[in-house]
């Protein structure tokens, strides 16, 4: 039996390239466009693999692999971004990822890093050349703090947030009532003494949550430097 490959992008095009790579080795179980569709497809298919982006609508890759692997802890990640910076390959590996590969690196490398994290190894693309599984112990022993501690639902709500996404729809998305959005809203701002949405909008890139958000349409933006 062929071993299972859950795909998670919001870019279409890329989805369709990544199980062209794929499709002939692997099963592919299915294709999502977002971090929440990703956890809700992961825990009904139970794949063995998930590729996925960091940056995805309503919830990120790094907190959907958080609360995959949650309920499947033999579950391996991949992360497959444009992301080049180290703070972004550090998030991940803390999180519990296996692979890291830049997209534009996809065609040479995904293969190899399948083969590799199904194996119990950890593959990261030679792109960043000071890594090492050195790095890697460390940053799990000892992973960096966020410049502000957030619970897991205050991530959803401040990404959501970011995307330009109001009270109401944000309760729809994650179940839950619009009183609950308000109370998290207000101690995510007390945390990071924010007064406005600009602020939180800037919190979220810093957390890696989002790049800019307006009107749901991520652009590129600047990462923090390595701790």
């Amino acid at each position: 039996m062929k071993p299972r490959i859950l795909l998670a992008d919001d870019h279409s095009l890329i989805l369709k390239g990544i199980k062209g790579l794929v499709e002939n080795h692997y099963e592919v179980v299915e294709l999502v466009d977002n971090g929440k569709a990703a956890v809700e497809a992961a825990l009904r298919h139970k794949p063995d693999v998930v590729i996925l982006d960091i940056t995805m609508p309503i919830l990120n890759g790094i907190d959907a692999m958080r609360e995959v692997q949650r309920g499947l802890p033999q579950t391996k990640f991949i992360i497959l971004t444009m992301h080049s910076s180290p703070i972004y390959l550090r998030k991940a590996l803390e999180a519990g990822a296996s692979g890291y590969i830049l997209k534009s690196g996809a065609a040479e490398e995904l293969l190899e890093a399948i083969a590799k994290v199904l194996k119990g190894g950890v593959y990261v693309t030679p792109a960043f050349q000071g890594f090492t599984p050195q790095s890697l112990a460390l940053w799990r022993a000892k992973p960096g703090k966020s410049a502000v501690e957030l619970t897991s639902r205050q991530r959803q709500i401040l990404q959501l947030v970011a995307e330009g996404r109001q009270n109401k729809e944000i309760a729809h998305i994650l179940k839950v009532s619009v009183k609950t959005v308000e109370f998290h809203r207000a101690r995510i701002m007390a945390k990071a003494g924010a007064h406005s949405v600009a602020e939180l909008t800037k919190l979220a890139i810093r957390e890696g949550l989002v790049e800019v958000a307006f009107d749901h349409q991520p652009t590129q933006a600047e990462p923090s430097a390595q701790n």
